[in-house]
């Protein structure tokens, strides 16, 4: 992550007292989930300081809380889940909640959602800076589920994990999405424009 601490100086920023039997076998496997984490910070935060907060706030809370992680179980989504809860609780998050939909989603043929989509080969046609902005556009409950999805190549399970609701409601959100980013992307990619297929696990972010 160019420009930016490394994962290994946050943990200098982590009070780390009365948990150093804890802290080897958390950093094995906090470490590797970094720039994941930084990435998603920042595309909820939409800003490079409130982003580094964010992550290194999750990483004290978790650390803090590792003691009543159950080995064995999913840590990415317990990391994602607690930094996503601290970002709902900080002043920006605050806003994002109260644009959250309430409507129902758990049900409607829109559950259908398959791994190649005429979504996903829009999306691979798009430029990286489009795809962005387009990305940018939607709501953050919108956002949020789209890059769990398709940059951190979450499962549906694990993304119902992370955000705390039923796996339909994953499929249904993700479906509406979709729509919304493929109803911005469509009319700019029929212009013409071209680019590299969009890599997916990157830090677009920076």
């Amino acid at each position: 992550m160019s420009g930016n601490k490394t994962a290994a100086s946050w943990f200098t920023l982590v009070d780390v007292s009365g948990a150093d039997l804890q802290l080897d076998s958390f950093e094995e496997l906090a470490m590797p989930l970094f720039d994941q984490l930084y990435n998603f910070a920042h595309w909820l935060t939409q800003n490079r300081e409130e982003a580094e907060d964010l992550v290194q706030e999750t990483y004290a809370k978790a650390l803090k809380g590792f003691s009543s992680f159950q080995l064995g179980t999913n840590f990415r989504a317990w990391m994602y889940r607690i930094l996503r809860n601290t970002f709902l609780t900080s002043r920006t998050g605050l806003k994002v909640t109260m644009t959250v939909p309430l409507e129902p989603e758990e049900d409607g043929p829109e559950l259908a959602v398959e791994c190649v989509t005429p979504e996903t080969i829009l999306f691979e046609r798009a430029n990286r800076e489009l795809l962005q902005s387009a990305i940018d556009e939607l709501p953050g409950y919108f956002r949020e589920i789209l890059l769990l999805c398709e940059v951190e190549e979450m499962s549906y399970q694990e993304i119902a994990e992370t955000l705390s609701i039923p796996v339909g409601t994953v499929m249904s959100r993700l479906s509406r999405a979709r729509k919304g980013l493929r109803d911005r992307l469509r009319p700019q990619v029929r212009e013409g424009s071209t680019a590299a297929p969009i890599a997916k696990g990157t830090n677009r972010a920076l």
